[in-house]
């Protein structure tokens, strides 16, 4: 199976478990050492996929200090962009060499390109699906020529109205049998709960009728178990090996162990929703004999009524069932019967 096949086997085949992606992003912190060190404790923590970002300062925008180039609010405040990119991107002469390093120990590498530079760079690295990140959403050319491509996509649709990711959609589609899946994200850094509105995850099901994610910058990992109880096919989420490394992205990237456990709780939430299903499992079996039955819970001497008083309905489940109890009321008693005795139809006249 190659790798493209893997991929849609996995994301777009049915009851596969949650595609669980981590985000390198600036996190390398220009080092290509700590870049290796991300791959391996990305695949230690349970990630599917490594992921990157492929562009230079020079192909997100230009260096000029006009105030529209200044970031104005939020986590980068004060930075001017393309000082923001050269601090964060990751150079492009590595890539080839991280894609190895995570083949080789068993992670899938995904990237985002961000004009048609980059995508002809990963076509030539042979990368096997795209990642069109939510700024890109309303580029319907980038887009247009990513899935030209013909490989599968994965979409964020963080500040797009429906509209936007219609048009998107349809930008898809209209270059033939493109495999693609959308993430629900809320593009602030980081994101907070108010603002997330997961119920989309749903609504975004029932009107495209494909895979859907959640692309997730907020801080812990309630958001992204939330994503999966609703149905989320694929998490991603910035992974870093210390927030204490300073880097554009550090503040809302997750730790090694704090990624670990939301694996581990994901794929504890996936087993707890299950499938429908009214099967008695063993363990419940096992727990019937603590429903209520019908006991004698006085002394009852032959040819005596059964009333309110002598009979009662108790755990555990020995005696007749409740429903037959008020059938049972005013009917005499076919033998003695010692209080605690679970009540059976030998003892009914």
């Amino acid at each position: 199976m190659d790798i493209s096949t893997k991929i849609i086997d996995r994301i777009w085949g049915k009851d596969k478990p949650c595609y669980i992606i981590a985000e390198m992003s600036a996190n390398h912190a220009g080092d290509i050492q700590k870049a290796f060190e991300i791959i391996h404790a990305a695949k230690e923590a349970g990630a599917d996929c490594i992921k990157i970002q492929t562009y230079t300062p020079d192909t997100m925008t230009i260096d000029s200090d006009k105030d529209c180039f200044m970031i104005k609010s939020g986590t980068w405040k004060g930075e001017k962009l393309y000082n923001l990119y050269q601090k964060a991107y990751t150079p492009w002469e590595w890539q080839k060499i991280l894609k190895n390093e995570a083949e080789k120990i068993g992670l899938d590498f995904l990237s985002t390109p961000f004009d048609k530079t980059s995508v002809d760079f990963l076509e030539e690295l042979g990368v096997s699906f795209y990642k069109i990140a939510s700024f890109e959403i309303t580029d319907i050319p980038l887009i247009k020529y990513v899935a030209s491509k013909g490989k599968p996509i994965i979409l964020s649709t963080g500040m797009a109205t429906l509209s936007e990711i219609e048009e998107a959609v349809n930008t898809i589609k209209g270059c033939g049998d493109v495999k693609f899946c959308l993430l629900r994200c809320s593009s602030a850094y980081p994101a907070v709960p108010d603002d997330m509105n997961l119920s989309t995850i749903k609504h975004l099901q029932e009107n495209f009728k494909v895979p859907i994610g959640l692309s997730d910058h907020s801080l812990g990992s309630i958001g992204a178990v939330t994503a999966v109880a609703l149905g989320a096919k694929v998490i991603e989420k910035h992974f870093c090996l210390s927030r204490k490394i300073e880097n554009p992205d550090a503040s809302f990237s997750m730790e090694p162990q704090e990624f670990k456990q939301m694996v581990e709780d994901i794929r504890t939430a996936e087993k707890a929703i299950g499938k429908v299903s009214y099967e008695i499992s063993q363990r419940e079996k096992a727990s019937q004999i603590f429903r209520r039955s019908i006991f004698v819970v006085k002394d009852v001497k032959k040819g005596n009524v059964f009333t309110e008083e002598n009979i009662t309905v108790i755990r555990p489940s020995h005696g007749l069932a409740p429903k037959y109890y008020e059938d049972i009321l005013g009917r005499k008693a076919s033998k003695d019967i010692e209080r605690g005795t679970p009540l059976d139809w030998s003892m009914v006249n």
